[in-house]
C-alpha cells in the first residue's frame, strides 16, 4: 500500500477530530444536547479516530486480520476501520458492499433540481438563503417505495463550498435510497453507515427525514440531531416540537434512530427550519430563538403556507434590523388545507 493513502487518511481524520473536538468544547450545552443523545458515544467515536490515526502513523492501518495483507486503498478510504480484505467477505457481506460502492458512485453526480410536489389538500412553501454563495443547508421532496411523500431538511456545520458539496452528495444519496425504502429511520441508518468511517466526511450533519401519507395525514419521522420542527395546531392553539430521535449523522459510533408518528389535522402547520433561523442575531447580539419563532407561527397560522414563509422572512429581517447574516437560513412550511 502506498504511503500516500496513509497521508490522505491522516489529513482527513485529523480534520474530523478537530471539528468534533471544537464542537464539544465550544458549542452551547443546548446545542450539544440536541445533536448528541449521549455524549459518551461521541467520545467513543473520537477514540476510534485516535486509534486509526495511530495506525496510519505507523502504517499498520488496513492490515487484513485473515491474510495479513494490505486492504484495497479504495475500500479503506470508504471505511478506515476495515480490517478484512474483500476476498474474505461472505456472500451477503459482498453484496452489501457492492451496493454501497454503487451508491458511492451515485453520490458524486451533480445536484438534481428540487421539485415542489403537488399534494391534494396540502400547501407547501419553502425559502433558502445561503450566508455565502454556496449553502450548507438542504431541503428536498421525494417519494418512498410505497408512493408516500418524503421531505427532508438538513444542516451541516459551517457554510461555503465544502459544506455545499457534502449536501449535494447527501441529496443524491437520499434520492437513491428513498425509492427502495419505506422507513425514514432505515435511510438515516444507511446514510450514517456510509459516512461514519468515510475519510472524505470530516464533520457531522443534522437531518430531519419524514414520510407523509396524504390520505391519513400521518407524518412518520426520524430526526438525527436536527432543530426540532414545530407543529402549530389550527388557529395557533397548540405548539408541538418534534425532538430528535437520534444523534447527528457522523457524530456517534452507535446509531439507532427511533421512528415517531404524529397525525396532522386540517389547519395544522408543520414548520421545518435550520439553525440559521433560531440562531439569527440582532444588532445587540440577541438570538431570535425558538420562543420568538413559535409566537410568530402562532400569530400567522391562519395564513397560507406561502404567506407563513413570507411572514417568517419579514420577522427575521425586522429582528435583524440590518445585522449581517452569519449562517445559512432555510425553512419549509407545510399546511393541511383540507
Amino acid at each position: 500500500m502506498v504511503t500516500n493513502i496513509f497521508q490522505r487518511i491522516q489529513g482527513s481524520l485529523a480534520e474530523k477530530r478537530q471539528n468534533l473536538t471544537e464542537f464539544l468544547d465550544s458549542a452551547p450545552k443546548e446545542k450539544i444536547d440536541l445533536c448528541c443523545e449521549d455524549e459518551h458515544e461521541v467520545q467513543a467515536h473520537l477514540h476510534v479516530i485516535e486509534t486509526a490515526l495511530e495506525k496510519a502513523e505507523d502504517e499498520t492501518l488496513g492490515i487484513c486480520t485473515v491474510c495479513h495483507g494490505h486492504i484495497d486503498p479504495g475500500h479503506l478510504e470508504m471505511d478506515y476501520t476495515a480490517h478484512v480484505c474483500l476476498d474474505h467477505f461472505s456472500e451477503p457481506e459482498r453484496r452489501r458492499l457492492e451496493a454501497e460502492l454503487e451508491l458511492s458512485q451515485v453520490v458524486q453526480r451533480a445536484l438534481l433540481p428540487q421539485i415542489t410536489p403537488e399534494i391534494p389538500g396540502v400547501e407547501l412553501a419553502a425559502f433558502s438563503r445561503p450566508a455565502e454563495i454556496v449553502s450548507g443547508d438542504y431541503f428536498d421532496f421525494f417519494h418512498f417505495r410505497d408512493g408516500s411523500h418524503g421531505l427532508v431538511i438538513a444542516d451541516i456545520p459551517g457554510h461555503g463550498v465544502s459544506s455545499g458539496m457534502l449536501m449535494s452528495s447527501l441529496q443524491a444519496a437520499i434520492r437513491t435510497m428513498a425509492p427502495e425504502s419505506d422507513s425514514p429511520s432505515d435511510i438515516l441508518k444507511r446514510i450514517n453507515r456510509f459516512y461514519i468511517h468515510n475519510i472524505h466526511f470530516t464533520t457531522f450533519v443534522t437531518i430531519f427525514l419524514a414520510c407523509f401519507n396524504s390520505d391519513t395525514h400521518a407524518l412518520t419521522y426520524a430526526s438525527a440531531g436536527h432543530n426540532p420542527p414545530v407543529v402549530v395546531s389550527k388557529q395557533g392553539a397548540q405548539v408541538t416540537w418534534l425532538k430528535p430521535t437520534a444523534p447527528s449523522v457522523g457524530l456517534a459510533e452507535e446509531f439507532n434512530p427511533r421512528t415517531e408518528l404524529i397525525t396532522l389535522e386540517r389547519g395544522d402547520v408543520l414548520f421545518l427550519y435550520t439553525d440559521g433561523v433560531t440562531e439569527a442575531f440582532n444588532p445587540v447580539l440577541e438570538e431570535f430563538g425558538t420562543l420568538r419563532l413559535a409566537e410568530l407561527l402562532q400569530k400567522n397560522s391562519d395564513l397560507s403556507a406561502s404567506d407563513i414563509v413570507q411572514a417568517v422572512r419579514q420577522g427575521l429581517e425586522a429582528f435583524g434590523d440590518g445585522h449581517e447574516m452569519e449562517d445559512d437560513t432555510t425553512f419549509v412550511a407545510l399546511k393541511i388545507s383540507e
